[in-house]
């Protein structure tokens, strides 16, 4: 038991910022996100003998944070809002002013979850296409895709006038 103990106390120091951030990613909300990653435990400590090498630690905690927001919206339908970059607390993301970095942000936000999740990590976590295909429980294929639209989807909200440029050549 006590061994348990150790390595769920280093589950948790160790990939706690990393699941807020990305629950504050999926779920736009400070307590949803706050919640998500509490239930992510809660699971993780009942599971913990399944979990046998200690390197897939971080992507089968994503997985059950992922499983954990989808259970949420099962249970019940929430009123989505729209939320301004400005409110996001700056210990999610760091607020920067650039404007190209503004645009950027509300580019992301922009995209459906389908497109976003992936990206988010591949990019920002620096996850492999196979490690999120495993997360997502998709063909490594579908993710591939799913990154290249949402890079095109990207690139139309930050560059409309290359993208209108290569469609008239």
């Amino acid at each position: 038991m006590r061994d348990k103990q150790a390595r769920f106390e280093h589950l948790v120091k160790a990939y706690s910022p990393w699941l807020y951030r990305y629950a504050y990613w999926i779920s736009g909300d400070k307590a949803s996100a706050e919640d998500l990653v509490q239930e992510t435990f809660l699971r993780a400590w009942r599971f913990l003998d399944s979990l046998k090498e200690e390197a897939s630690a971080k992507s089968w905690l994503t997985t059950i944070l992922r499983r954990e927001n989808a259970r949420k919206y099962e249970r019940k339908q929430l009123d989505y809002t729209d939320i301004e970059m400005d409110s996001i607390p700056a210990e999610v993301i760091p607020f920067d002013p650039r404007p190209e970095v503004v645009a950027l942000r509300v580019a992301l936000k922009g995209l459906p979850p389908k497109y976003r999740e992936p990206l988010v990590l591949q990019v920002l976590e620096g996850y492999t296409l196979d490690e999120i295909a495993h997360i997502f429980e998709l063909p490594r294929n579908t993710v591939a895709t799913r990154l290249h639209r949402a890079r095109q989807k990207l690139r139309r909200v930050l560059q409309p006038e290359q993208v209108d440029k290569g469609n008239q050549s």
